[in-house]
């Protein structure tokens, strides 16, 4: 790691290693590190792979200048929000410019006020919002739930992405479906995957899963296996019953 490059999170399980910073990055957070492959403990390596060290890291907040054309957008952002009497520091967490695309981590408190001064605002003019997904990250304690938004500008020709944390403990996060009606079955089909409750959506339901199902299948702690399929009055069992190793 340069000089330059810091680094926060909890590296105290890297065994002193420092991961390896992308170029132009000044700063990441590393999230948890992991060692091995496989999932084999306490057992012999016969695989090569048991020295492997994956340290997990997001990019960490970006400094002025961003460039690309992105700190005129920041300002004009900055001073709309400040004009409709919300707090820059206090909406807006981080801000991170990486691969080419800016990022505004928005705190869950505000998302509703951020989306309407991206909708209405006429030096912004995001008309078009392409939907939520859900990001589940286990081991970002206090933030393990993540909603990923799209905001397209017709007007100004710009994308952004805002991003929304919500802990495991308190998954809800307030709907923008009021602002963009196209969030509707991106917001249910993300409640249904990872669990994140959207405070006001008109109709909170299952979009994907059975409407009786347990569970959120797309976050890291569920359970993998599956469940038996019935195929032309056979069951098949599933995939992780189908084969024992004595």
């Amino acid at each position: 790691m340069s000089d330059s490059t810091t680094a926060t999170g909890s590296p105290n399980d890297a065994g002193g290693l420092q991961p390896v910073v992308p170029q132009g990055v000044k700063a990441i957070d590393l999230i948890n590190v992991s060692s091995g492959s496989f999932g084999v403990q306490g057992s012999g390596d016969t695989s090569g792979f048991g020295g492997l060290v994956d340290m997990r890291v997001m990019p960490g907040p970006s400094s002025r200048p961003y460039g690309g054309g992105f700190d005129e957008l920041a300002e004009e952002l900055e001073l709309c929000l400040a004009a409709r009497g919300v707090p820059a520091e206090g909406s807006v967490e981080k801000v991170v410019v990486d691969r080419g695309e800016i990022t505004f981590f928005v705190t869950r408190e505000h998302l509703v006020a951020f989306a309407l001064t991206l909708r209405d605002e006429p030096g912004l003019r995001f008309e078009f919002c392409s939907g939520v997904s859900g990001v589940h990250f286990p081991d970002d304690t206090g933030r393990e739930l993540h909603a990923v938004y799209h905001f397209l500008s017709i007007t100004h020709n710009r994308r952004i992405r805002v991003e929304v944390t919500a802990p495991d403990a308190d998954p809800h996060i307030p709907s923008i479906v009021g602002v963009y009606p196209t969030c509707d079955w991106h917001e249910r089909e993300t409640w249904d995957f990872f669990g994140i409750v959207f405070d006001g959506h008109p109709a909170l339901t299952r979009i994907e899963m059975p409407d009786d199902w347990i569970g959120h299948p797309q976050r890291k702690d569920y359970p993998l296996g599956g469940i038996e399929v019935e195929f032309k009055g056979a069951t098949i069992p599933a995939p992780d019953r189908r084969r024992a190793y004595n």
